[in-house]
């Protein structure tokens, strides 16, 4: 289904965007794998090549100056052109409002809004202008951009203050690129998952960290969590990738500014 088309993940070392970057491969896409880690990404990029995909690397911070430019520039050069965008990449520092650093919540809005901001910009050339040369010879090529948003984005969580504005603005930039880029084909839609099992929903007494910033929950919490959600349990990195999957292939060319809820009904 996505046979040719080249599409750039970021944060696919690990988690959802593993799964996604393994999802596309297995439909034909060429794929750029993007970490932070090195490691992550090179052990990506082998399993993509053990299934008989084509994948390159592309290790980095999403939020530092000339990534973004960087990894458009490098999937064009390796692959021809740019197709589908995924902005994945990102984490969790959490603390209520009147304890919350400017630090803290600068990083959240760096990471999570401003970066793919940033990607969305750069990927114009590869995208938007590349769409209008076909618009004029008649031709018509969907692209698609897929932003990872949350539930916290929608409706708030206690502690996240700075997540939530963060994925929150995340849906407003999905929608108005939606409306600027819907007539050269390029389809802009967002998911917004619940609990997903991932290291930053994993029990928090496991003392992983990601830059620096410890993550997970509690296990008690992530327990009461679990209870509130319909499903009565969390979704898979797989089950989360398989929304992404429907947004980034030929199955949503009428699908345009939306937010696709992946929750179990825990919000409906």
């Amino acid at each position: 289904m996505l046979k040719n088309k080249v599409a750039i993940i970021t944060g696919s070392g690990r988690g959802v965007g593993r799964a996604v970057a393994l999802k596309l491969a297995e439909s034909g896409a060429r794929v750029v794998v993007s970490d932070k880690d090195e490691e992550p990404a090179a052990e990506v990029v082998k399993e993509i090549h053990e299934l008989g995909g084509n994948a390159i690397a592309f290790p980095g911070d999403v939020t530092d100056g000339d990534f973004s430019t960087s990894i458009m520039e490098t999937a064009a050069k390796e692959f021809g052109s740019v197709d589908i965008l995924v902005n994945n990449a990102g984490y969790t520092w959490d603390n209520l409002i009147h304890k919350m650093t400017d630090e803290q919540f600068q990083a959240m809005l760096d990471i999570h809004l401003i970066a793919p901001f940033k990607l969305t910009r750069a990927a114009a050339p590869y995208m938007r202008d590349a769409a209008k040369k076909e618009i004029a010879n008649g031709e018509a090529t969907y692209r698609k951009i897929v932003n990872v948003s949350s539930v916290a984005g929608v409706m708030g969580n206690v502690g996240q203050a700075n997540y939530s504005s963060a994925k929150a603005g995340m849906i407003g930039l999905t929608k108005t690129v939606a409306k600027e880029w819907g007539p050269f084909n390029i389809n802009c839609n967002a998911v917004a998952f619940g609990l997903i099992d991932t290291r930053l929903t994993q029990s928090k007494e496991k003392g992983e960290t990601v830059n620096g910033v410890a993550v997970g929950i509690p296990e008690k919490v992530k327990k009461m969590f679990e209870q509130s959600i319909p499903q009565q349990r969390a979704g898979t990195a797989e089950e989360a990738a398989a929304g992404i999957f429907y947004l980034a292939s030929p199955l949503s060319n009428y699908t345009n500014g939306q937010v696709l809820h992946i929750n179990g009904g825990w919000y409906t």
